[in-house]
């Protein structure tokens, strides 16, 4: 027997669809020529593999078996057409990027600047994509490039997936301005997480990363931490500090120096996040890719180089960026 990918694929557009009009219309086809389609496919395979009902169709374990088999015919289609468009540079200025607020708002938009000065006609996107679910965008061909953190552990990528780091950016303490850690010793003096035992926390939301890292620091510290509010926003967590009822645990880069707080570093070893950019292992579809990559360091040396210079005498440092969500 003679395999037919074209039946191949119509049994998983079929599947896909849960009708032969579904599939019909994703063919460009009449639901009349899709039906004489399947009646061919069942005297080719001498099985019935569709059954037709009242509310739609679907397969039978024969028909089911063969769509799988569609469903590579597909994904093989649909990558020759990215291919052969990248062939023909439809695709050679085209990024669609993926990031969560942080590197929204401060690590991104300078990179984005000095790419569109090299390439002013790029095809440029942007979305929010929140850290987890970046590497499965990109598995999914939805995204080129995703931003991503991971607290405390290296990120994990799936297969054919690629992590470039980017930065390293450290958890500080978040206090109010009025709080004895604050004013009792030099502004640049280094806290220990211990001290803070005793406190009232605002924190991420359990069964967050960065919650499970709080809680992690906090039992190596020796204490179990009160957590009197939850947020899954850094922004939200430090203007709930201003009001002088707790502290909290901040990423650097989402510092935003909200009226009423102060920040401390934490003395090391301490908790940090780890910023990737996530692409395919083979990015040659898409060639601006690897030059944002590129980009992203430069943005990220330069924020870590702020981090790293100390403030003039008599001022806190404001060096780092601003922004929202964890």
């Amino acid at each position: 027997m003679v395999v037919d990918p074209g039946q191949l694929r119509l049994l998983a557009l079929i599947e896909r669809h849960g009708s032969l009009t579904g599939a019909a219309r994703a063919l460009h086809l009449t639901p009349a020529a899709v039906t004489q389609q399947v009646v061919k496919a069942e005297r080719d395979w001498q099985v019935p593999l569709v059954v037709r009902g009242p509310r739609g169709a679907t397969l039978t374990t024969a028909g089911a078996l063969l769509a799988s088999h569609g469903r590579t015919v597909e994904e093989a289609s649909d990558r020759a057409e990215a291919e052969l468009a990248a062939l023909l540079g439809h695709l050679s200025l085209r990024l669609r990027i993926g990031t969560f607020q942080a590197a929204a708002l401060h690590l991104l938009p300078p990179a984005l600047t000095a790419l569109r000065h090299r390439h002013p006609d790029a095809d440029v996107s942007v979305v929010d994509v929140v850290s987890g679910r970046g590497a499965d965008e990109i598995v999914a061909g939805r995204l080129d490039v995703a931003i991503v953190a991971s607290w405390g552990t290296p990120l994990a990528p799936p297969p054919h997936v690629r992590a470039h780091p980017l930065l390293l950016d450290p958890m500080v303490v978040v206090l109010p301005d009025d709080h004895p850690l604050a004013t009792a010793q030099p502004a640049d003096a280094e806290l220990h997480l211990e001290q803070l035992a005793d406190a009232s926390w605002v924190s991420i939301l359990a069964g967050h990363a960065a919650r499970e890292q709080f809680h992690d620091a906090a039992r190596e510290a020796g204490f179990t931490p009160t957590v009197r509010f939850e947020t899954e926003s850094y922004d939200v967590a430090q203007a709930l500090v201003g009001t002088g009822i707790a502290v909290a645990l901040v990423s650097r880069l989402a510092l935003t120096h909200a009226p009423g707080t102060t920040h401390r570093e934490l003395a090391r070893p301490r908790p940090y996040r780890q910023l990737y950019a996530v692409t395919r292992a083979d990015a040659s579809l898409t060639p601006l890719a690897d030059l944002l990559i590129d980009l992203l360091r430069d943005v990220a040396r330069d924020i870590t180089t702020a981090w790293e210079t100390p403030a003039p005498e008599g001022r806190r440092s404001s060096s780092s960026p601003h922004t929202g969500q964890a």
